[in-house]
């Protein structure tokens, strides 16, 4: 850490782990910003749906608004919660595309989901592509 003092460790409680973000020098991302070709683009947007399973994807795709765990469920046609939970609201809470109305409260009956900034950005660019 000392070292290297751009880590940020996330502390997932509820996923009973926690993840290290390192970040690069801010020389090897910028300098080369204006070299982007289509080619790049094509292997980021194929790349960032690679990383986002198709799971979370027809999640994000069917979210209008809050919906409770129980109108998400439904609209995905889904009768097994813990799958629910597994393969399609943990993994895209993890990923921030998806947030709880009541975070502090986890468990709680009135407990709603809806996109993030990021979630919405990521369905409008999946949109935009051929």
């Amino acid at each position: 850490m000392e070292e290297w003092p751009r880590i940020e460790l996330i502390d997932d409680v509820r996923g009973n782990q926690f993840s290290a973000v390192i970040q690069r020098p801010e020389s090897e991302w910028t300098s080369k910003s204006d070299q982007v070709t289509p080619q790049v683009t094509d292997q980021v947007a194929d790349q960032v749906t690679d990383q986002v399973a198709r799971e979370i994807l027809r999640l994000l795709s069917m979210m209008q608004g809050e919906m409770s765990r129980a109108e998400i469920q439904a609209g995905l046609d889904l009768k097994h919660l813990p799958h629910l939970r597994d393969a399609y609201l943990n993994p895209a809470l993890h990923q921030g595309l998806i947030e709880m109305t009541i975070p502090d409260k986890p468990r709680s009956r009135l407990q709603k989901y809806r996109l993030t900034a990021a979630g919405r950005t990521l369905l409008q660019s999946l949109r935009k592509e051929p």
